[in-house]
């Protein structure tokens, strides 16, 4: 197979780690910068073309989108299913898990364990949705914001208020949820290939944070989960419509909590904790289900 790879830094683990995967197994992966795509909008010919080439040939492709260029990702990659290039993950997948308002509605509406959340546009509806989520502390997200970036813990409601104040102020969108005391400052990453948990592990903050990005100083290892946390996982994937996913909960008291799923999930901290070639795993399923040509999304965008 020959399959493209969009993404911006080609030395980063995951994406040398998906070239070794696919080489051992007798492919070809040319990982192409995202933002050096070119695309020709013609009708019955649609092409992309980088560094003055026409990209041709190709039966699959990665996208490895970056959250700050989503827009221009996702144009690239509808590019790619126009012209019959199967997407591991397709164009409107992603585009619905990069809005956590719209992940948190198409959660709740499947009946997905979920913290309580509260979405208002005027500054003046602080006091509800304070009042929605009972009260501080309260976790505030920017509804668009990935690696924990964007994420503050109002821990009084005088600090909450002033917080989802300042935001707005610049108009920024954001979410308020209910801060789940029991989890501490540990969640779970499961990773999820085509329905299926492929390995799973425990992030903890650093000290004196409640975020367990490891991105952020966080640390991991790999972890047993419950059925239920299994079950929640697979269907969050399932219903965002991605055939890959990094799927984040919290161990509440009434059960797991779904906080974010990721589209294009790294691969480093799960593959040294676990020991599990999730590399392999991707590349594996490719192998099983690409179809040239069938890019219709699963589901409404």
């Amino acid at each position: 197979m020959k399959i493209a790879m969009l993404a911006r830094n080609a030395n980063l683990y995951s994406h040398k780690r998906l070239v070794e995967a696919a080489k051992e197994r007798g492919h070809s992966l040319d990982i192409l910068n995202t933002l050096r795509c070119t695309m020709s909008i013609t009708s019955h010919r649609p092409t992309v073309l980088y560094e003055g080439q026409t990209l041709t040939g190709y039966d699959a492709v990665i996208p490895r989108i970056g959250a700050s260029i989503t827009q221009y990702g996702l144009a690239v990659l509808r590019q790619f299913e126009m012209m019959g290039v199967w997407p591991l993950n397709e164009s409107v997948a992603i585009g619905r898990s990069r809005d956590k308002l719209r992940s948190m509605q198409i959660f709740a509406k499947h009946g997905l364990g979920l913290p309580v959340t509260a979405f208002a546009h005027d500054p003046k509806q602080t006091e509800e949705v304070m009042k929605i989520v009972g009260g501080a502390p309260v976790v505030i997200k920017l509804t668009e914001g990935t690696q924990g970036i964007g994420v503050v813990l109002g821990e009084t409601d005088k600090s909450a208020k002033s917080v989802i104040e300042a935001f707005r102020g610049v108009n920024v969108n954001i979410l308020v949820q209910e801060f789940i005391k029991e989890a501490g400052s540990s969640d779970l990453r499961i990773f999820v290939v085509g329905g299926k948990v492929v390995a799973s592990m425990m992030r903890t903050g650093a000290p004196d944070d409640f975020r367990s990005n490891l991105h952020r100083g966080g640390s991991a290892k790999s972890i047993k989960i419950t059925p239920e946390e299994r079950s929640t996982a697979v269907r969050a994937a399932k219903v965002m419509g991605l055939n890959v996913a990094g799927v984040d909960l919290l161990r509440a008291n009434h059960g797991p909590v779904i906080m974010e799923v990721n589209s294009s999930p790294g691969l480093e901290g799960i593959e040294n904790a676990t020991g599990v070639k999730v590399a392999d795993k991707i590349i594996e399923f490719i192998e099983n289900n690409y179809q040239p040509g069938k890019t219709k999304t699963r589901g409404k965008g």
